[in-house]
């Protein structure tokens, strides 16, 4: 059983959301990571039983790297999280838009609003590692001047004002986060409708073709597909792909032709469709 998650941020974050959403009160411990590599780093060195990572924006698409992540590190998804994601710019108590000067964000966060901040030109954008965390650096050094992008639940923690409400480009903006562990021993078959899939294929016409036709043939739903570059070999591409399906025996068909057919094949995960 799950008692503790790292999450990338520190409380307030929408990772940290995530984890009251998707574990309600059976987490014990969370650990705050400024970084990824670091929350990863948690679960990998049993600080952590698992790992909450975003992995795709409906606005800012693919968070790439985190395939490379968990890829990498061999983790294994056991679920997935859908939340909705509203973006507030806050500040101390106060002072209006005019009064803000700069605002630092995480970089998501920044290009999931540039829209509203190109009304504001006066205000310099500028990257940082975690959107509670700001908030949380304005309370503390009482930073006048300086707004930050984040939850609702952020300016509660820190106490600070909402001066703009929702200012994401999109107003339905939601990230895709996953839950990830070094070993998935607790998975049912009974639950499991979702797969999360890594391969590569030889490079020449209709490779890719035939295992998405394999797909089709097994009655899977391709609900995913991103590629990423196989840095060994210069412009040849590993695909990272979501597929759904309604019997457990049509996926283990599926699999078991896909790993002949395709090349370092590699399930990275099964678990229970969150989308149903």
């Amino acid at each position: 059983m799950i008692k503790s998650v790292a999450i990338q941020g520190i409380k307030g974050s929408f990772h940290h959301i995530v984890a009251l959403q998707y574990f309600d009160s059976s987490i014990q411990h969370i650990d705050e990571c400024m970084t990824f590599d670091g929350a990863v780093q948690s679960v990998l060195t049993k600080k952590t039983d698992a790992v909450i990572m975003a992995i795709e924006n409906s606005i800012a698409g693919s968070i790439i790297p985190n395939y490379a992540l968990i890829d990498d590190n061999q983790l294994q998804i056991i679920g997935e999280h859908y939340l909705d994601i509203q973006h507030h710019l806050m500040a101390l108590p106060g002072q209006s838009i005019e009064d803000i000067h700069e605002v630092y964000s995480h970089p998501m966060a920044l290009l999931q609003c540039k829209q509203f901040f190109k009304k504001h030109p006066h205000i310099k954008l500028v990257e940082d590692k975690d959107t509670a965390e700001v908030a949380q650096r304005i309370q503390q050094k009482q930073l006048k001047n300086v707004g930050a992008i984040a939850s609702q639940l952020a300016s509660e923690l820190f106490k600070l004002e909402i001066v703009a409400e929702s200012i994401q480009s999109i107003k339905q903006n939601e990230t895709r986060f996953v839950i990830a562990v070094t070993n998935n021993s607790e998975a049912q078959e009974v639950q499991i409708n979702k797969a999360s899939l890594k391969f590569d294929v030889d490079h020449k016409r209709g490779s890719l073709a035939s295992i998405l036709n394999v797909m089709s043939d097994c009655r899977m739903n391709l609900t995913k597909i991103q590629s990423l570059p196989i840095i060994e070999t210069p412009w040849k591409y590993a695909f990272f792909v979501d597929i759904t399906f309604e019997a457990y025996q049509d996926y283990q068909k599926a699999k078991s032709i896909m790993e002949i057919m395709a090349h370092n094949f590699k399930v990275l995960g099964e678990y229970k469709n969150a989308r149903q």
